[in-house]
């Protein structure tokens, strides 16, 4: 029996989502759970299942194409006999990995279609010149190293470019070897692209133009509405963070933290700066509430929801760490490291990504010293994290010595935060970090 897969409605009422990948192609068997592509929302990147085993007959989008929700996604023959209606009333949480409230729905079709006739004729093509040239039946393993440019040549002439070999360094591929993949299979020799003879591309487009979308969709959206919306002001400060290194070193040595490298949980700064600004939200409510649209009332939030920016695979994301307050040093290490594994990988919960109350960014972990960074509206503040310098300083018998000196740059909504505010609160953060044994004292 062959069937529809239908694209379930995956939560908060997106309507479409972006083939980013196909995992199966068309003709493959597949096996129930197997994963089959993986679509991106404006939230994150979902990974589709299969319902049953059977074999895909057809897909019905390339990859970077809009898929809708509610339509036919691929269609795939069923290997075990089932019922039609027992096919459209299984349950159809399991539709989408990872996604809250997934639904599906299965519509079922004539089965007199012959799936994968036309491999059986590509499987007797023989190579043209031996194996120093590829035929499009032979994969290339891992994904094409090519400009977007040529990536939209060969969608243009329906080539999978992950199965065309380059002729470049490294294998790059070129838009002479989409080609002459499409009109023949065959490709330069692999042996005479040397670097002294490697043929140039005939033709190099000027410019190309590429859609926003997803993710990237969203932030440019999120942002240009918080820098329209809120007064910004940043306040600057250095933090000698020479004490705190000492102490995460000495932790690092301690049978617990043994155990949480063994479970791929790393003692990271971020736990540190995530706590001292939690004592630090007790005594200044105001940096961690939300102020109203038309600016009528403010909101104080007792839960210190503490979002950190991640630079993901599929654009920024910013997970928060849920109730910091109530949490110690260890507990946010595990926190911290799963929600960065999930936002690099793209997968990360969207309950992870509600909620928020302040943010940090750890800008300074790529470069940098200073920054002005944008708000996570609906949020009052966010800071940026410099990176870590060592630098010259007198003590306080005027000798100079090195010490490690981070640079963070606060932004502030000036409608309901002053300058004396934020001062006064990232002082007493900054002596949070300088002098640990303070923020021991005050942790419950």
């Amino acid at each position: 029996m062959s069937i529809d897969f239908i694209l379930p409605d995956i939560g908060e009422g997106i309507v479409e989502c972006e083939l980013v990948e196909w995992l199966v192609k068309e003709g493959d068997a597949i096996v129930e759970d197997q994963p089959i592509a993986d679509v991106m929302t404006d939230k994150a990147l979902v990974q589709i299942p299969a319902m049953y085993s059977g074999v895909i007959e057809k897909l019905f989008y390339k990859q970077g194409e809009i898929a809708k929700v509610h339509a036919p996604l691929f269609s795939m023959k069923v290997d075990s006999p089932m019922k039609t209606d027992d096919l459209m009333n299984t349950d159809s949480s399991r539709a989408v990995s990872g996604a809250d409230n997934a639904g599906e729905n299965a519509s079922t079709k004539d089965s007199n279609e012959n799936a994968g006739e036309n491999s059986t004729a590509q499987d007797k093509i023989e190579p043209v010149g031996g194996n120093l040239f590829a035929q499009k039946t032979n994969k290339v393993n891992g994904k094409a190293v090519a400009s977007p440019a040529v990536r939209r040549v060969a969608r243009e002439l329906d080539v999978n470019i992950s199965e065309v070999k380059g002729s470049g360094k490294k294998g790059r591929v070129y838009k002479d070897d989409v080609v002459a993949f499409e009109q023949g299979g065959s490709l330069i020799p692999a042996t005479t692209a040397t670097s002294s003879t490697r043929i140039e591309p005939s033709y190099v487009e000027p410019h190309y133009v590429e859609k926003i979308k997803g993710i990237k969709a969203v932030m440019a959206k999120t942002m240009a509405d918080s820098v329209s919306t809120i007064p910004h002001f940043t306040y600057c400060e250095e933090i000698d963070m020479t004490e705190l290194i000492k102490l995460r070193l000495a932790l690092k040595e301690t049978l617990v933290v043994k155990d949480m490298a063994q479970q791929d949980i790393k003692l990271t700064m971020m736990p540190f700066f995530m706590k001292a600004m939690s004592l630090a939200l007790k005594e200044f409510p105001v940096i961690n509430s939300q102020v109203n649209e038309d600016c009528t009332e403010l909101t104080y939030f007792n839960d210190h929801n503490i979002g950190m920016a991640v630079d993901s695979k599929i654009g920024l994301l910013v997970p928060n760490v849920k109730q910091v307050q109530t949490k110690s040093i260890i507990d946010l290490a595990a926190d911290i490291s799963r929600l960065t594994n999930d936002a690099r990988s793209g997968r990360v919960q969207s309950s992870d990504l509600k909620g928020g109350t302040i943010t940090i960014s750890n800008i300074g972990a790529i470069g940098g010293t200073v920054a002005t960074p944008i708000i996570n509206k609906p949020e009052a503040a966010i800071v940026a994290l410099g990176k870590l310098q060592n630098l010259p300083r007198f003590n306080e018998q005027g000798i100079v010595e090195a010490r490690s000196i981070m640079q963070v740059s606060w932004s502030g909504d000036h409608r309901i935060i002053d300058g004396g505010s934020i001062a006064r609160f990232c002082n007493l953060w900054k002596s949070f970090l300088e002098t640990p044994s303070n923020m021991i004292i005050q942790m419950s």
